[in-house]
């Protein structure tokens, strides 16, 4: 047969065509998979749906995952479903289960970060001595607290840094910063400034002293003819703090902010806020269009005067609180989650209010609850129940 190269180039021309073809098809439908469509034949005849991802993690991880009831997978994985409302419960043996509303959009990752909780938390001691008035700084990685069992000079004022990795045990990991051999600290109000380098001790004789929180006070500073002056050199620096915060945010956050906000406390990362409502209000929308894939549980954008709430600055959300002693809840170190302390319980929620679990309901000290920096403990103050001992720092340890 004669060699013909019109056809030779024809046949080469539509391989070419053909491979092109393939991989352009093959390219769309790895573009269309990772965008959640997939194919279903219905009735025999091919459909080409649309669905969103689910993408769901737990902490602990290798829990099991319920997709309307129905036991779909395990932590961590993706899934994908089609548009509509899912009712999401993740569980694991020795944990509080974890259950959601999630809305499943087309092309959309939604998301589900599960916190488990353990049902039966461990407690471990700090301290043995006995502990009195403990209080966190600003930062919320450094305790102080006094001891006044001991000698004069074991006595005095304490810091633990919760920061820091102990070489041994957590007993180890204080250090004292006075004693009781210039006054009786141990028996002080004190407090810390606002970036917690300083504490303002004030003794049972309306003493005040200065101390440097971060090494030992042989000499303590006398201020109490200063008093006023360092109050508000701190009260300016946080004021200071602050106006920095408001002035990061956009001018529609400050007015919505200014306006309708009773700021209660910024989370550590300054994305969220708790806040007291001081009007009653509809919440204008600062972002628009609404931004996706953000947190599906439903807002609550009508103001109640007097209402709790928790608003997120960054996705502009907003969302209820029903707590009756607001001034002992609190930002978890992750920004997710509230601490609660309440009625001789611990609770830990979610930022919108959602899967509210006690952890703890056992004995302890007033509203003395403070969390780990890593959210892996609670340090609590308790004597266990027993009135003839003082009261220690203990932690229960979530993971």
């Amino acid at each position: 047969m004669e060699y013909n190269p019109n056809q030779a180039m024809r046949r080469q021309l539509i391989f070419s065509i053909s491979i092109a073809t393939f991989l352009l098809i093959a390219t769309i439908g790895l573009v269309s998979y990772g965008r959640g469509y997939r194919f279903n034949f219905n009735g025999g005849k091919p459909d080409f749906l649309g669905t969103g991802l689910l993408v769901v993690t737990s902490k602990p991880d290798g829990a099991q995952v319920f997709v309307n009831g129905h036991l779909t997978t395990a932590t961590d994985n993706t899934i994908n479903l089609s548009p509509g409302d899912y009712t999401i419960r993740i569980f694991k043996d020795g944990y509080f289960p974890w259950e959601k509303k999630i809305k499943i959009q087309k092309e959309v990752v939604a998301k589900t970060d599960a916190l488990l909780f353990p049902t039966a938390p461990k407690l471990e001691s700090i301290t043995n001595s006995g502990v009195r008035k403990p209080i966190l700084d600003p930062s919320g990685t450094r305790l102080a607290y006094a001891e006044a069992s001991q000698s004069a000079r074991k006595n005095g004022i304490y810091i633990l840094d919760l920061s820091t990795r102990p070489i041994l045990t957590l007993q180890s990991s204080s250090q004292q910063i006075t004693d009781d051999t210039a006054d009786q600290f141990s028996n002080s109000n004190f407090s810390f400034s606002p970036d917690g380098s300083e504490l303002i001790a004030t003794t049972s004789a309306q003493t005040s002293y200065l101390l440097d929180s971060r090494t030992f006070n042989a000499s303590p500073r006398d201020v109490t003819a200063t008093l006023a002056s360092v109050d508000f050199s701190w009260n300016k620096e946080k004021s200071d703090r602050e106006k920095a915060i408001m002035d990061s945010l956009t001018k529609e956050l400050r007015k919505l902010i200014q306006d309708n906000f009773k700021v209660l406390e910024w989370s550590l990362d300054n994305s969220k806020v708790i806040y007291q409502a001081s009007t009653s209000a509809q919440l204008p929308i600062v972002i628009n269009p609404r931004l996706i894939g953000t947190n599906t549980s439903p807002e609550q954008r009508k103001l109640d005067k007097g209402g709790i709430y928790v608003y997120d600055v960054k996705q502009d959300q907003n969302y209820k609180v029903d707590v009756k002693q607001p001034q002992n809840l609190h930002f978890f170190p992750d920004a997710d989650h509230l601490i609660y302390v309440a009625d001789q319980k611990i609770d830990i929620m979610e930022y919108d209010g959602g899967n509210r679990t006690t952890i703890y309901a056992g004995p302890f000290e007033d509203s003395y609850a403070f969390p780990w920096p890593d959210s892996s403990k609670i340090v609590i103050l308790t004597n266990l129940g027993n009135p003839t001992i003082a009261p220690n720092l203990y932690t229960i340890v979530l993971k």
